[in-house]
């Protein structure tokens, strides 16, 4: 196979170059593996080891390790922390997926409509992007989320609504840089409406930095959601890791678990996330596919 040959072939398959970066980057691959482990526990762990999480199943602040029952303890009301963790979790992670799809929808739709077409509807939307970033966030997902009554959705939705703007601002940008290429021009002059122009021919080029920004708004936003439930704004029907930290804040002192474990459990999701979003930066970075 000839130089050009071998040269046509990686111009041609940019994703599988960017997935040859992403496997042989370490820590990427070690976020992978973690975040699998993560949620295989929340989904096949409650089912192996069962068990109600509201249910009250011994003595209260039982510290771990005491009986082989209860390897983590109990809080403050008896209940099983194992069983807390393995069920907190899926609420956990779907309302930080559920959070940073709306975030990703709100921000990628406005953000090409401002960058594409540009003049007033850029600056229109702008301003409102403008005044979405100077609230403050936390404050403003708690008044949504007290006044449409707390429930794992309403605290989706508030999240995803505060938190889209940095995502429209990167949509922007990198639809004023691309709609300027040769092939958007080509597209438009073989009579591509601008339907088609935004989301086939300029959103999938736009792709990678995007796919980067989602995976690591789907960290904040289990921050956000744990924020929220430790203040009392989750569903007391159901439990989460957040949930857990904020039922058992003010017995720390006495007892530890409680609220390490679950921060632990937050802490570790949030680190791998986090990882497999620089590895995908990594791949991404056309300057680092180059060396």
């Amino acid at each position: 196979m000839s130089d050009q040959t071998v040269t046509e072939f990686k111009a041609e398959s940019p994703a599988l170059e960017a997935w040859r970066m992403f496997r042989r980057n370490i820590p990427a691959v070690i976020g992978v593996i973690m975040l699998t482990a993560i949620v295989g526990a929340t989904l096949y762990g409650t089912f192996l080891y069962g068990g109600d999480p509201f249910d009250i199943v011994w003595a209260p602040h039982e510290p771990p390790g005491a009986t082989p029952e209860f390897p983590l303890g109990t809080d403050y009301l008896g209940r099983n922390i194992v069983a807390g963790m393995l069920t907190g979790g899926g609420p956990t992670l779907a309302v930080g997926l559920a959070a940073a799809a709306l975030t990703m929808v709100i921000g990628i739709s406005l953000g090409a409509l401002a960058g594409y077409y540009g003049g007033w509807v850029d600056n229109l939307l702008m301003r409102i992007t403008e005044f979405f970033q100077v609230l403050p966030a936390l404050l403003f997902a708690m008044v949504l989320v007290t006044l449409l009554s707390p429930s794992l959705w309403t605290i989706a939705l508030a999240i995803g609504v505060v938190s889209w703007p940095q995502t429209a601002r990167l949509t922007r940008a990198e639809f004023l840089k691309i709609k300027e290429l040769e092939y958007v021009t080509a597209a438009r002059a073989i009579g591509a409406r601008n339907k088609r122009i935004i989301w086939k021919v300029i959103l999938p080029n736009a792709a990678p930095p995007l796919i980067v920004s989602a995976t690591l708004t789907i960290g904040v936003a289990i921050l956000f959601e744990a924020g929220l439930s430790f203040l009392g704004l989750g569903d007391p029907n159901v439990m989460s890791w957040g949930l857990m930290i904020g039922a058992n804040r003010e017995y720390i002192l006495d007892a530890w678990w409680p609220v390490t474990f679950p921060g632990l459990a937050i802490f570790f999701t949030v680190f791998a996330v986090s990882l497999i979003g620089d590895g995908l930066n990594d791949a991404f970075n056309p300057k680092l596919r180059e060396r």
